[in-house]
């Protein structure tokens, strides 16, 4: 059975670029054996990375390379159950920052290479959840501090214009369109609608 070569690449957000990762990861894997996610690591629910792991994807004696090891996951306990997937399966796990995965050893000494590659993904896994911790505890701090300032979070508020009253009456008397109201309250239709509601409702409570 051929060896066969992947390569898996992720960014977090669609925003970021996964350049840099796939010039590494072309001098190793042919391009087109090259998968790519633009998703979260807090968890393995990728498109790309389950096609790898599906029926078409790796199997027994393939190699898949990845930059580092939190392209995997940013979660000690997902990390530590995907290695073992992979080695359950027979699949070669490659990390480009990690050099001792990156190592060939004459058969029956591959238990070096997993000794040392076990206490350094260990180190590396809680590393990465360690800073996915961290990311979040700063994104509820900069909530809080915002809170604080005062600030509203969150889509802006719609200030309800003076005539909003009148201009409603009259529309819901059918006397204007609804596109009419909204050229005279000066409001897009959605917030002209979300008013409505707002309107609406405080009038039921007032009754």
């Amino acid at each position: 059975m051929n060896q066969r070569k992947y390569g898996y690449a992720r960014v977090s957000s669609r925003e970021q670029h996964l350049d840099r990762q796939l010039e590494q990861l072309k001098q190793y894997v042919p391009e087109e054996n090259i998968l790519t996610d633009k998703a979260s690591g807090k968890d393995i629910e990728r498109p790309a990375y389950q096609a790898l792991k599906g029926a078409l994807g790796l199997r027994k004696g393939d190699v898949l390379y990845i930059t580092s090891l939190d392209r995997l996951s940013r979660s000690k306990e997902d990390i530590k159950r995907e290695l073992q997937w992979f080695k359950e399966k027979g699949v070669r796990l490659k990390i480009l920052d990690l050099p001792s995965s990156l190592i060939t050893v004459p058969d029956g000494q591959e238990w070096i290479i997993e000794m040392i590659n076990n206490i350094l993904i260990e180190v590396l896994a809680s590393m990465a959840e360690q800073e996915r911790l961290t990311i979040r505890k700063r994104q509820r701090e900069g909530i809080e501090v915002a809170k604080a300032k005062g600030k509203h979070l969150g889509r802006p508020r719609i200030v309800m214009p003076e005539n909003f009253g009148e201009v409603y009456d009259i529309w819901k008397a059918g006397e204007i369109t609804a596109k009419e109201a909204m050229w005279r309250l000066q409001l897009s239709s959605s917030s002209f609608y979300r008013l409505v509601k707002q309107w609406e409702s405080s009038m039921i409570n007032h009754k």
